[in-house]
């Protein structure tokens, strides 16, 4: 692997979660000619090529030949017959393997494409999109500090990250990161259709109440309180906002938010199965 900029080859590099890992790394000083995007459509691709500046190539066999990373940013459905499709080419290249799907574990990956490959499971959310990803990884065998070193490199430029010990854990992230987004912008959901019944305009509501989930997320990063801490400022006794929080409780909000999360982390679990062939 080249120790500075080693080449990196995105698989699907066109498509959403693709193409924001490469805007991130672009915009944090990667070099543009040390990433190549593939993809199904030409048309698509020389676009996304064309407005970033990197080499697009349509023939995912060519351009995998002397990457040093190979990122697969397809869909879970898909990566079989991918990762069959190139196994053939890969052997005598030990190149780095970091797959975004989720529901893929690490030994399906190991037959598909063989014993011999270093292979990093990434779980990144939809937020990276605008570089404030959270990105769960989880190294195979094989995989040395460099490989760290550069899949470290990668998630950083669309957010945080968080290496976890074993497997099984990644599925935990999907639960508290990876599939987060979606109960947040319920939440935003329920408050701006609430505010719309009250009588707010629509356009109103959704800038309040965007905002406000905008403002809590920054207030809670930036303070060295935790968020229940941060919460009981809010709340003065007997005041407005004691009332709203007291109604969530004793509507089991918190038991509610850990039975979801344990349905989309055994949901995870149950994807490995039914891809694990």
């Amino acid at each position: 692997m080249t120790a500075t900029d080693p080449k990196i080859v995105f698989i699907g590099g066109a498509g959403n979660m693709g193409g924001a890992v490469i805007g991130g790394l672009l915009a944090a000083g990667y070099p543009a000619d040390r990433i190549v995007a593939t993809g199904r459509d030409p048309q698509k691709l020389a676009a996304f090529a064309k407005c970033h500046g990197v080499a697009a190539h349509s023939d995912t066999l060519a351009a995998i030949g002397d990457a040093d990373v190979i990122v697969l940013s397809v869909k879970p459905q898909a990566m079989r017959d991918l990762c069959t499709g190139l196994r053939s080419h890969l052997d005598g290249h030990n190149p780095l393997i970091i797959s975004f799907a989720a529901g893929i574990p690490l030994a399906a990956y190991r037959r598909w494409l063989g014993e011999h490959l270093p292979i990093v499971r990434a779980m990144p959310n939809t937020p990276a999109l605008v570089q404030t990803g959270a990105t769960g990884l989880y190294a195979g065998a094989g995989v040395t500090a460099e490989h760290r070193a550069i899949t470290e490199r990668i998630a950083n430029a669309v957010g945080i990250f968080l290496w976890v010990r074993e497997e099984c854990e990644i599925n935990q992230i999907i639960a508290v990161a990876g599939s987060a987004p979606a109960y947040f912008f319920l939440f935003m959901e329920a408050m701006i259709e609430a505010s719309v019944a009250s009588g707010f305009a629509r356009a109103d509501a959704e800038r309040l109440v965007l905002q406000t989930a905008l403002g809590a997320a920054k207030l809670a990063m930036a303070s060295e309180e935790d968020v229940a801490k941060l919460k009981r400022n809010v709340m003065s006794p007997g005041g407005t906002t004691e009332c709203a929080v007291k109604r969530f409780e004793q509507g089991g909000l918190f038991h509610l938010v850990a039975e979801a999360m344990r349905d989309c982390a055994e949901r995870a679990s149950e994807m490995e199965r039914e891809l694990d062939r």
